[in-house]
């Protein structure tokens, strides 16, 4: 797994980076308008041989890869460049594709700086009027009739209406001027289809580096602008939206990551990912540049400020080619009922997701030891919830050094780098088996590593790694609920020993744990973020107690009370008073690297195998558009997660800075496993509500296993304003 920005690619995106923040001021986007293109602008483009890119190298082009055009093209969107370049891009690479004397000159033509060429984005039919970006100032348009590729010189400048964003759309007419045939052959419409997928991604680029300074826009104003005594930005009405947006922002550029590499592997998800990203792409933008004019609040809507221009090019560049909900439609198509669809070369790409293939030898060594190991009749391995463990797994697993395969080997792991590991995490998905106490143990385990005593390492770490004792959370308080800051679990020094009294509340697993990682206040006079202290409290002390609580979904958690209950100063982690740190870096571990995704597509399978039976209209249900939106829908939204939960995990085993990225991904897959859950169970109902562990009977489980995603591991809100903080440099939010 590599989530870098490639080397090469590094100094590509700092000259366009540059390159745009130089040239594209907000002085030039406005004096482009109203057609919204710079001629100036356009020759330094050329210049600089962007719209040139893609060509390969013999003829004259850079040969690069549809990566690095993204990233030319996020930097565009950043400063709005008034300039037609994706459409350039598109065209120009077309017509290397197609190959030729005629292409050859067009070519040519266009490293003039004068000569600019546009593409038409949807089929042409002689005298039927299209719009099409670039067309306002374009010397000519590419079309594709269905048959053939052509060049066409319009007669007469095409009409330039006054439009929402600029964009230099015109409206452009085939037929009426001369008409140069490039190709006739069977290649065309493959040449054209793959063309208009690639300016769907660039695009989508586009919209993404639009809604990124849409938001550091705003966030900047809000950090800025006082009222009632302290920055907007402090207030959670205002920096939530926007930590949402920028959420949806980096889901979107990992979704497209996601699909260049997809691409590049063959997936056979690409085509349609690329239908559901252009929507996710155009969606964020809407709604990230809304958010941030209304941070801005009237002075947003003055043509003094900046924002406004954001704001109309974010939903004018999306719409170009239509409806972007008509993109889910199509993804669906390609996804479920094997629509065809031709894809783009992307070249190079160096970014992997992927955990080592299905030849790792250590996961290949888990494998061949766990399948055996599962009961086919054991109904609830795959449940979410701490009934579904199994001691003979566990045990056989951690004595074989597998349960926490990247701890050293002296501490009973196998001492596996971070891609190793995440393929050794894949398996336990793969076979179907959720081992919540292996992960709670696991947490606890890598906090004893980081900051426990020698003496309570030598205790604790091999018991864990060889499956012979868990450990359990003990953070949430019942008077203070997510707010675990606020414990009121006292811990009371005494020489050596601690003396702990308090209750917490939805302790599960307690009933298998031999300890508990217990957050207690330490020193209460100092503030509640500063007077805690976490402990590793072994569960079998005199004064301890557990009592069973059973939820609806299925599943036990407990109350656990501690009534004078003393502990040796060995069982403390860190520093006294030190207890948010070690909380801090506890949370981390579970809110990165989450695996909702696994079930939002067990319950897309289900659904959609319903929906292929299930007969409405005289047509099975199926082949319905909006059944197909909405399962592209939620098919999107795992595939963000998915890539959201990859960039957590990568960030905490690479030792990345803290973005909060694991809060990050946290907020996006819990939302969506919760939304799309509900969304599936309405989609197939009634049938829907019946309970059961397979078929229909997932998405019923799903639904209420989502409930409770949102607060366990820090609740969304907390974690939105922790989001709105390190992401966007938004001022603190919370007391």
């Amino acid at each position: 797994m590599n989530l870098n920005l490639p080397d090469d690619s590094k100094p590509l995106q700092d000259m366009f980076e540059r390159f745009f923040t130089d040239e594209a001021t907000m002085a030039r986007v406005r004096a482009a308008e109203p057609v919204g293109f710079d001629p100036v602008l356009w020759k330094d483009l050329v210049q600089l041989e962007a719209p040139f890119l893609r060509l390969s190298a013999d003829l004259g082009g850079g040969g690069l890869g549809l990566f690095d055009a993204c990233l030319l093209m996020a930097e565009a969107g950043r400063r709005i460049a008034p300039a037609p370049l994706a459409e350039t891009i598109t065209a120009l690479r077309i017509l290397g594709e197609v190959g030729g004397d005629l292409a050859r000159e067009w070519i040519a033509k266009v490293r003039d700086g004068e000569t600019l060429l546009t593409l038409a984005l949807r089929p042409v039919e002689p005298g039927k009027p299209q719009f099409v970006p670039g067309a306002a100032v374009a010397t000519a348009v590419l079309t594709f009739d269905g048959t053939e590729l052509a060049i066409e010189v319009p007669a007469a400048k095409p009409e330039a209406p006054n439009t929402l964003g600029g964009s230099a759309v015109g409206i452009f007419t085939p037929g009426a001027g001369q008409r140069h045939i490039l190709s006739g052959n069977a290649d065309a419409a493959t040449i054209w289809q793959a063309g208009i997928e690639e300016w769907k991604l660039l695009t989508s680029a586009a919209l993404i580096g639009l809604s990124r300074e849409a938001l550091r826009l705003a966030s900047e104003y809000a950090c800025e602008r006082v009222a009632f005594g302290q920055p907007i930005g402090s207030y959670q009405g205002i920096g939530h939206p926007l930590a949402v947006d920028v959420i949806d922002a980096d889901g979107a550029e990992m979704f497209l990551w996601w699909i260049l590499r997809g691409i590049h592997d063959r997936k056979s998800d690409a085509g349609a990912s690329i239908s559901m990203l252009f929507w996710w792409a155009s969606r964020t933008a809407t709604n990230a540049v809304a958010h941030a004019i209304h941070t801005f609040g009237g002075y947003g809507l003055s043509n003094e400020y900046d924002i406004q221009l954001y704001h109309r090019r974010a939903k004018s560049w999306g719409l170009a080619l239509g409806d972007p909900e008509a993109e889910l439609t199509l993804g669906g198509r390609r996804l479920f009922l094997g629509q065809d669809t031709c894809l783009p070369d992307v070249g190079t790409v160096e970014v992997d997701f992927e955990a080592p293939d299905q030849d790792d030898a250590l996961a290949a060594e888990m494998r061949t030891i766990m399948e055996p190991l599962l009961d086919p009749a054991r109904e609830n391995f795959g449940e979410q919830n701490f009934e579904a463990h199994d001691w003979t797994v566990h045990r056989t697993m951690g004595q074989a050094g597998l349960l926490f395969p990247d701890w050293p080997e002296h501490w009973g792991g196998r001492g596996a780098n971070a891609d190793t590991t995440r393929a050794c995490s894949a398996v336990w998905q793969e076979v179907g088996y959720a081992g919540l106490a292996r992960g709670v143990t696991g947490m606890a385990g890598v906090l004893v590593q980081k900051a426990g005593t020698p003496e309570l390492q030598e205790e604790v770490l091999l018991p864990f790694a060889r499956g012979e004792v868990t450990s359990c959370l003990g953070f949430t308080e019942p008077s203070g609920g997510s707010d675990v800051f606020a414990a009121k679990t006292r811990a009371v020094r005494d020489g050596e020993e601690w003396i702990v009294n308090g209750q917490k509340m939805f302790t599960s697993g307690a009933e298998l744990s031999s300890y508990v990682l217990l957050l207690a206040r330490t020193d209460p006079e100092a503030p509640k973020h500063k007077g805690l202290t976490l402990f590793l409290v072994p569960l079998d002390h005199p004064g301890i107690e557990i009592q069973p609580v059973h939820t609806f979904m299925d599943e036990r958690t407990n109350a656990t009370f501690y009534e004078d209950v003393r502990i040796p100063d060995r069982y403390r982690l860190g520093d006294v008073n030190g207890g948010v740190r070690m909380m801090a870096a506890a949370l981390s571990m579970e809110q990165g690297g989450s695996f909702y995704h696994y079930q939002l597509r067990d319950m897309i399978d289900a659904v959609a195998t319903w929906a292929r039976d299930e007969i409405r209209d005289g047509v099975p249900l199926i082949e319905h558009p909006a059944t197909l939106a909405r399962l592209a829908r939620v098919y999107a939204h795992a595939s963000i997660s998915e890539g959201m939960s990859a960039r957590a995990l990568w960030s905490r085993l690479a030792q990345k800075p803290d973005q909060a990225q694991g809060p990050a991904s946290k907020v996006f897959t819990t939302q969506a496993f919760i939304e799309d859950s509900a969304d599936l169970l309405d989609l197939a109902a009634p049938a829907s509500l019946v309970r059961g562990n397979s078929g229909l009977g997932l998405v019923e489980k799903g639904y209420r296993h989502s409930t409770a995603t949102s607060i366990y591991g820090g609740t969304s809100e907390v974690l939105r304003s922790m989001v709105a903080e390190k992401r966007l440099g938004l001022p603190r939010s919370r007391a």
